[in-house]
């Protein structure tokens, strides 16, 4: 198995979990800029996809998830399962992005 197998399922199929090596997090907080705030408060006055946003929080995700996976293999894991997203707004400009789940060690059958 190369890499990390993540999984939002509480199992593995195809696998045999070995051991459970506890939660792993990966944490990511973004600020928004004045200008795509700015943007966005535009766009939103004729509707539409806010790119901008989207972009900014298809990025943190993305990092959240690799700062997971470096815990996760830190551990020794080679899989992580029960894997969620959280988000939050930290005031007005902020956003938190917490990537979480279970690692585990797991073996192909």
């Amino acid at each position: 198995m190369a890499g990390v197998i993540i999984v939002t399922m509480n199992d593995l199929p195809g696998y045999e979990i070995d051991e459970v090596l506890g939660e792993v997090f990966g944490l990511t907080v973004r600020s928004r800029n004045i200008g795509s705030v700015i943007g966005a408060t535009l766009k939103s006055l004729v509707g539409g996809e806010l790119k901008g946003m989207t972009k900014m929080l298809a990025a943190g995700r993305q990092d959240a998830t690799d700062r997971l996976v470096a815990e996760a293999e830190a551990k020794g894991a080679n899989a992580v399962i029960a894997f969620r997203f959280d988000t939050s707004e930290l005031g007005s400009m902020w956003t938190e992005i917490c990537a979480y789940g279970t690692a585990v060690s797991a073996r192909h059958l």
